[in-house]
């Protein structure tokens, strides 16, 4: 049961907080194949970030760019695992759910390959 009054606090509560980050994170690198596919991405758009001759300030917003990729991942792969915890039938509200995450990825996607056009061109 949930205590709201005797929760941690401080550096207690973040180093949990942190134990459960990485946790997902784990998860996530084992289950989810867009998710390595996105860490992969960031892992080349680093490097080729310094083959252009852009401030550092425009490099960070070009990896920031792709993070934002995976935040819209997780958000989504978050929003999955709660549909499927309610539920593994098919309703409609399930499927939209779903779909909504899908969308919120592909903008995320569309933006940041709307950056780099932008910053490098």
């Amino acid at each position: 049961m949930f205590d709201n009054i005797n929760k941690p606090k401080g550096i207690q509560r973040i180093y949990l907080a942190s134990l459960n980050s990485a946790r997902a994170f784990k998860w996530l690198y084992k289950n989810e194949s867009a998710f390595k596919q996105e860490i992969l991405l960031l892992l080349l758009a680093i490097p080729i970030s310094f083959l252009f001759n852009i401030s550092f300030k425009e490099q960070l917003i070009l990896i920031v760019a792709i993070v934002f990729i995976i935040f819209t991942e997780v958000i989504n792969t978050a929003i999955e695992a709660v549909v499927d915890r309610v539920g593994l039938d098919i309703h409609p509200l399930s499927g939209l759910a779903k779909d909504l995450g899908s969308a919120a990825v592909f903008i995320s996607l569309i933006v940041a390959a709307s950056i780099w056009l932008i910053v490098l061109l």
